[in-house]
């Protein structure tokens, strides 16, 4: 048979349908589709699943970054046996006849581990020599430049001492301080700076930690009784928050898991 008549019998030949393969025999390979309901739980979960991961990413991230710490004079009162941390500035307290006050230089992240003054507030030890006086008061004061850790670079700590400080009735703690240990400085928004030039330079700037502002975390009291320093991180998310988060990314994944028996 000639080509010619070769192609004309294939045109003339009738062709076979393919025949459609069944749902069933298509290779597991290929995905089947979802079911409407599955559809809808499907996204929003995996959506939210992602969500919560990236966040508790982050909140773990920021705990555990450093706390930073401070170096400053925390400003403190004698309750008769321990020390308690001052609820206002020196400026803004005026001491009764009879009150021990403290300060100490330190490096701490806020009120909450700052360090005590080393002496215990014994006003008749501090005061044994300083009879009392008409139209006076007495104020017994203690003061602890800290430790050489605590220290600026180049500078040596003084030693610890305490004073009896005899003052008009009305005067401030700022000023029973001022009777005893000039010189004292102060940084503009009036933050006690330095007790008898210590130290010489510096104001409560940060020293570890984080980088970025060198003022104190709350809350550490400026001498007219502000709280001085930023809002804290706190030094990460609280147990609380990452068992909360924990348990949500569970109930979501026991969601997922569910919706796909259904399917």
């Amino acid at each position: 048979m000639s080509r010619t008549s070769r192609e004309a019998a294939v045109r003339r030949a009738p062709r076979t349908p393919r025949t459609p393969v069944p749902a069933r025999a298509l290779s597991p390979l290929v995905a089947r589709p979802l079911s409407p309901v599955v559809a809808r739980l499907r996204n929003p979960l995996v959506a939210l699943l992602a969500a919560l991961v990236a966040a508790s990413a982050v909140l773990l991230g920021a705990g555990s970054a450093e706390a930073a710490g401070y170096r400053y004079w925390s400003f403190w009162q004698g309750n008769g046996k321990n020390w308690e941390y001052a609820t206002q500035g020196p400026s803004v307290l005026r001491p009764d006849d009879g009150t021990v006050q403290g300060f100490r230089f330190a490096v701490s992240e806020d009120s909450g581990d700052a360090d005590q003054p080393r002496r215990a507030p014994d006003f008749g030890a501090i005061c044994a020599d300083t009879p009392a006086k008409d139209g006076k008061k007495r104020v017994a004061l203690v003061i602890d430049p800290g430790t050489a850790a605590d220290a600026p670079d180049g500078e040596k700590p003084p030693a610890p001492r305490a004073a009896c400080a005899q003052v008009a009735p009305d005067a401030s703690s700022a000023e029973a301080l001022a009777a005893v240990a000039k010189p004292l400085r102060y940084d503009s928004s009036a933050m006690l700076c330095a007790i008898s030039g210590y130290p010489k330079s510096g104001c409560g700037e940060q020293v570890s930690g984080d980088t970025g502002s060198a003022k104190p975390s709350e809350p550490v009291k400026t001498a007219d009784g502000q709280e001085k320093g930023e809002e804290g991180d706190g030094g990460g998310p609280s147990v609380g928050l990452l068992v909360g988060i924990g348990a949500v990314l569970l109930l979501g994944i026991a969601a997922v898991v569910q919706a796909r028996r259904r399917r």
